[in-house]
């Protein structure tokens, strides 16, 4: 009588072989995950920084309040005001005395906190404003500024 099917011993082959394949997988998922966040870092930076050089142009001096009375009139992409199922990853903002969600910055589903945005001034002749997003949390934030020069940093790696 002939037996079909596998036995006990390669089965066990076959799922260390998929075990070995995800754990050379998984880490360069977060990378590549990173890496498409950061088309959406770049798009609402530049965004920021051109709502900043219009409010220059018409009142002669840089916000530190982005959306609400006084300030630019900027949001980021997806923003939907409820600040918990956002359309976007990051957090974006000023970390500025007093800053308020919603008014000087917005997090993002990753719900990254304000203070890992590091130092972010705005004074009446220059700003620099800030985009992070803690993708893996062990590795610590993925941080990005920008300034009145449109001068784009990588402050802090969070991936590598």
């Amino acid at each position: 009588m002939k037996k079909y099917g596998f036995t006990l011993i390669e089965l066990m082959i076959v799922v260390a072989i998929i075990v070995f394949l995800a754990v050379l997988a998984v880490p360069q998922l977060f990378h590549y995950k990173a890496k498409a966040y950061q088309a959406e870092v770049a798009m609402n930076l530049a965004s920021l920084h051109t709502a900043q050089q219009v409010y220059f142009a018409q009142h002669g001096k840089y916000a530190t309040v982005l959306n609400g009375e006084g300030g630019l009139g900027w949001k980021p992409a997806g923003y939907r005001g409820d600040g918990k199922e956002e359309g976007f990853f990051y957090t974006y903002g000023f970390n500025v005395d007093g800053a308020q969600e919603g008014v000087h910055y917005f997090t993002g589903k990753l719900k990254t906190p304000k203070e890992e945005l590091g130092t972010t001034p705005v004074t009446d002749t220059s700003f620099v404003a800030g985009a992070e997003g803690n993708v893996i949390p062990e590795k610590g934030a993925y941080v990005w500024h920008i300034n009145e020069n449109r001068q784009i940093e990588h402050v802090h790696n969070g991936v590598d």
